[in-house]
């Protein structure tokens, strides 16, 4: 495993979560090296988002380790994770309907800001200081994900497509190491999978991100990525490029239910 790990922002060795008598990862172990978008792809069941939700404090495994920049994050507080350079979008938009998308887009900011409740109440230099970042990210993140016209709008008046880009926003606007999307393509149609796809590559572009994205769409997780990883129930099956994992005889059975033919001799 250092061999694969070496030049990583992530990497997970032997992860392993049990809900009762379900196993829901067995020993899941790879690395995302920086700079690198890696699709995590399976069938419905196979741990994706479990395996999200390990990364980001949301579940605890039972054994096994995640290092961030070779920090280790298992047992840590899910509000320790976004200081440390993590981002998250969800498959459900967990935006705040009622306010607007410059304000859902400023939560993200908090988290990485140092300062306390008691210098916010006296309004000291420093708060005075994180608050100017912030706003100068937050121009930054609404021009390049072309969300100023709506800047004022309540999320509730967005359509579906344009909303996924406001959490998009809010994960990039404290400039994370890592960012996880969670099916950013569900409930899109061809035309906004097309400007998500450019979207991607260019955020990757600017910041120099580490993009870990968990999707059904195959399509765009093979234009997109550079490495994938496959699970199937709870086991990582293949890890490697788009064109090797699509190939793996393992996957297509995963995602076919059937053997694969063996071609015959000519």
């Amino acid at each position: 495993m250092e061999a694969a790990t070496a030049g990583a922002v992530l990497a997970l060795d032997g992860i392993r979560v049990r809900f009762g008598a379900v196993v829901a990862l067995d020993g899941v172990s790879f690395a995302v090296r920086g700079g690198e978008i890696c699709g995590l792809i399976g069938p419905n069941g196979s741990g994706k988002t479990t395996l999200f939700n390990c990364i980001s404090g949301f579940y605890r495994p039972q054994h096994g380790s995640i290092l961030l920049d070779g920090i280790p994050l298992t047992g840590l507080k899910r509000h320790r994770m976004a200081p440390l350079g993590i981002g998250r979008t969800f498959q459900n938009l967990a935006l705040f309907r009622s306010m607007t998308v410059r304000d859902n887009v400023l939560v993200g900011a908090h988290p990485a800001g140092r300062t306390g409740f008691l210098a916010a109440a006296l309004a000291l230099p420093a708060v005075r200081r994180e608050e100017a970042a912030a706003a100068s990210r937050l121009a930054e993140v609404l021009e390049l994900l072309d969300l100023h016209a709506v800047a004022d709008q309540p999320v509730a008046a967005l359509p579906f497509g344009v909303a996924k880009r406001v959490e998009i926003a809010r994960a990039l606007i404290a400039r994370p190491k890592l960012l996880l999307l969670d099916e950013p393509a569900c409930g899109l149609n061809h035309t906004e999978v097309e400007e998500l796809l450019a979207l991607l590559r260019g955020i990757r572009a600017r910041f120099a991100l580490t993009v870990l994205l968990v999707e059904h769409h195959m399509g765009l997780v093979m234009r997109l990525c550079e490495h994938v990883v496959a699970l199937a129930s709870g086991r990582c099956i293949a890890d490697g490029t788009p064109a090797e994992v699509q190939a793996d005889p393992e996957v297509v059975r995963a995602y076919l239910g059937a053997p694969v033919p063996h071609a015959r001799a000519a």
